[in-house]
């Protein structure tokens, strides 16, 4: 319909998985967590570094990038708001809009 242009999707877990299983086989919550952006506009490929399996937080998986910089990003460059007002001005807008 030609909305390509119009659309972001943005996802993210609030949570993520610690690598360790625990006693009911499962894995319990972690510290770093996932987050996809799909659209026409969005600067492809992976932001930030890959995460190291064997350099851990107390068993949790260390962040690299802290998701207040994506929703910065998407607020000041896709909706063209003021992204410090809402997120704080610790948080500089990651570049994931094209153009």
């Amino acid at each position: 319909h030609g909305h390509s242009d119009r659309v972001m999707v943005m996802t993210y877990s609030e949570f993520g998985r610690r690598l360790k299983e625990n006693a009911s086989k499962g894995t319990d919550h972690g510290a770093a967590a996932p987050m996809f952006l799909a659209g026409a506009n969005v600067i492809s490929g992976l932001m930030g570094e890959h995460p190291s399996l064997s350099d851990l937080d107390d068993g949790d998986v260390k962040y690299h990038t802290d998701f207040r910089r994506v929703y910065a990003g998407v607020l000041s460059g896709w909706l063209g708001w003021d992204a410090a007002a809402l997120v704080g001005r610790d948080f500089a807008p990651l570049d994931v809009v094209k153009g």
